[in-house]
């Protein structure tokens, strides 16, 4: 069957991509990656970029686990005794050891009663809340909050969608007292850590507004929590916005491709919240979960950060991150002050965030560019993500170059 007027309205529809400046197709390829030599960090080599070596300020992976030894040889262990791929369905006999000890120890570490692991962050958030929402459910949403959590609430169509501004808790109580009057049930959902700001969610005074409402609901106001930035990142042990806020969420998502750097997400919360969860998410029923490598190199990660090493790798981070943002105001940028290693340099201009992205490109270090419309006008910046495998020389380099930028 011929698909040309179909190739026609896809084509001009990139098009309109392409002309908004929102494109991300066009991918940069690493292809090895140089290990710390001479006070440096690691550096990587891009696809036809030759020789030429770049420090990565783009990475998730904020703790270096990647290429930790330990990490590393508990995936090869793993593979060798069960294969390169789960092969099944969790039911369907895709269930392996690694996947149980790593669910047990995810539990412990968060001080909850039980954790599930899905293949990613993205696809926990997209099935537990779905899960969560029912006809007489109303959502209140922080409006910077991830694309996966509006995507589920599109998905779970709730009775009520409520938004309020980036942690206006003014607004929050507004929308509890509109929800509590009409709904069975409430879900306030928020990131812990905001992707792009390197912010926190004002977690404390959230989980006092809603155990304020909670008796007004037949099936309670329910705290869910996406901290997949935060945690391994934020806080003294790693344990993210929980633990810098002193707070507990009912529902708590994050993720194990970020600090522990392998890949697949998951929910901690109480043992009938995870047993409604396995029956009812889909993405978990009917999807392949992460291969037991992954959940082995998982388990050694967390047993890493979960360690006076640990502890050394975020006090590390952290500290790189505060030189980052000091340099940044020093050089007369302006940043958003915090402790998480998202550092963003606030630019204000859509284009003068693009040349200074390829000026710090020409000097190489990548960097991620957020410009409108990706952001709204007013807002661009470039955002720099910190991670353990930084020196002090990277990151002194990294302000060099910025210090060479000049404005034209």
């Amino acid at each position: 069957m011929p698909s040309n007027r179909l190739d026609s309205a896809l084509q001009h529809q990139i098009a309109e991509i392409d002309a908004r400046g929102a494109s991300k197709r066009a991918e940069r390829v690493i292809t090895s990656v140089d290990p710390p030599a001479g006070g440096r960090g690691p550096r990587c080599h891009l696809e036809g970029e030759g020789a030429r070596p770049f420090i990565r300020m783009n990475s998730n992976g904020y703790l270096g686990m990647a290429f930790h030894p330990s990490v590393i040889a508990a995936e090869e262990r793993a593979v060798k005794a069960y294969g390169s791929g789960p092969q099944a369905v969790r039911f369907i006999s895709g269930t392996y050891s690694p996947h149980l000890n790593l669910e047990r120890r995810l539990a412990e570490f968060h001080g909850r009663e039980a954790a599930m692991i899905f293949s990613s962050a993205y696809s926990t958030v997209m099935s537990v809340l779905p899960a969560l929402i029912t006809r007489e459910t109303a959502v209140i949403s922080d409006e910077l909050n991830h694309n996966c959590i509006i995507n589920a609430i599109r998905l779970a169509q709730p009775k009520q969608k409520l938004l309020y501004r980036h942690a206006d808790l003014g607004e929050l109580e507004k929308a509890l007292t509109e929800a509590t009057d009409s709904c069975e049930r409430v879900i306030v959902v928020s990131d812990g850590v905001f992707s792009m700001r390197g912010d926190h969610a004002p977690l404390h005074e959230i989980q006092a507004l809603a155990a304020g409402y909670d008796q007004r609901c037949a099936e309670n106001v329910v705290t869910v929590l996406d901290d997949s930035h935060g945690v391994g990142a934020f806080g003294a042990t790693g344990r993210g916005t929980e633990e810098v806020t002193g707070s507990v969420v009912d529902v708590l998502v994050a993720t194990l491709g970020k600090s522990l750097g392998v890949n697949g997400g998951y929910v901690v919360g109480s043992r009938v919240l995870v047993d409604f969860l396995r029956e009812t998410c889909p993405a978990y029923v009917y999807s392949n979960p992460i291969t037991p490598g992954e959940a082995a190199a998982a388990l050694a990660a967390l047993d890493v950060l979960d360690s006076t090493d640990g502890v050394a790798l975020v006090a590390h981070t952290r500290a790189m991150a505060m030189r980052l943002r000091e340099g940044f105001t020093s050089l007369g940028f302006e940043t958003i002050p915090g402790e998480h290693p998202v550092v963003p340099l606030v630019t204000r201009d859509t284009d003068l965030t693009r040349r200074l992205v390829m000026h710090l490109y020409g000097h190489g270090i990548l960097a991620t560019g957020l410009s409108y419309p990706v952001v709204p006008r007013g807002q661009e910046e470039i955002r720099f993500q910190v991670s353990a495998d930084l020196t002090e020389m990277d990151v002194d380099e990294v302000l060099g170059a910025l210090k060479a930028f000049a404005p034209t």
